[in-house]
């Protein structure tokens, strides 16, 4: 199979949707994707992808539970993933950035997701929508590519590594307060994850040159290890993948993001 590029276009996809080894995973919800889905998309409950320990939401769930996931869904580790949802791709992408901390290596994520499907006049199914082959994927995950509250304060203020902050200016300031505490880990650097969309209600990712001005313009360099979080690390999962896209290779996403560093009585704070 010839394969597909990270961030993928509706009109490529739709020219291979009988492409060998390829799963389609859309991440909307039941209601959403018995409405209209793109044909042969497989529908994965998006709670089962996550975990929580309140406060923290956002976790990653047991490495079994996540394989079980896979397995039902058709999925082994040779399998292409295109995961799309009904929204703004927060969802789709969370789980891509799950499949990468799984060690997956094929897949990418649909650009405008089925809002931009949709407005390409491409076609869609409804209903219950195809029975998935039983997959066979035993899940173990990687630690190079996400990080804890421990690894974050052990490095605070190193020069090689950057936090990036993707949640709005006034939750970065602390005049949105959505945790015990509100404001920012020390040394973070604000670029809001929806800057990076086409804007306008368009749910496109906005071109390539722009978006590395957007991220190089606020000190995001790809020669750093950029470690990512927002409120529960949906966002930051979206601007990953982005800079994934734009060939960031140093990425680490903190799953608890703000829910468990806010919640947390101890952690520095500005």
């Amino acid at each position: 199979m010839t394969a597909f590029p990270l961030i993928l276009q509706p009109a490529e996809l739709a020219r291979r949707l009988d492409a060998a080894e390829l799963i389609i995973v859309d991440l909307s919800s039941a209601a959403a994707y018995a409405g209209q889905h793109i044909p042969g998309a497989v529908n994965v409950d998006f709670g089962r992808i996550t975990a929580s320990r309140p406060p923290v939401m956002g976790l990653l769930p047991a490495a079994e539970d996540f394989g079980r996931l896979l397995s039902g869904a058709g999925i082994t580790p040779h399998t292409h993933v295109v995961a799309y949802d009904s929204e703004n791709g927060l969802k789709a992408s969370r789980f891509l950035w799950t499949l990468d901390v799984a060690g997956h290596e094929h897949f990418s994520l649909l650009n405008g997701g089925l809002q931009a499907w949709l407005s390409a006049r491409l076609p869609v199914d409804t209903g219950a929508g195809p029975a998935p082959k039983q997959g066979t994927y035993t899940v173990g995950y990687r630690p190079e590519h996400q990080a804890d509250r421990t690894y974050i304060q052990a490095h605070l203020g190193d020069p090689s590594v950057t936090i990036l902050d993707v949640r709005t200016p006034a939750e970065y300031s602390g005049a949105d307060k959505r945790a015990q505490r509100a404001g920012h880990i020390p040394g973070a650097v604000n670029v809001d994850w929806s800057q990076a969309l086409a804007g306008g209600g368009d749910t496109r990712l906005r071109p390539a040159d722009e978006l590395r001005t957007l991220y190089t313009g606020a000190g995001i360099s790809p020669d750093k290890e950029i470690i990512l979080h927002c409120q529960t690390h949906q966002r930051s999962a979206h601007s990953y993948i982005v800079l994934k896209s734009l060939g960031y290779t140093r990425l680490r996403g903190y799953p608890g993001s703000w829910s468990e560093w806010g919640n947390a009585p101890d952690t520095p704070i500005e």
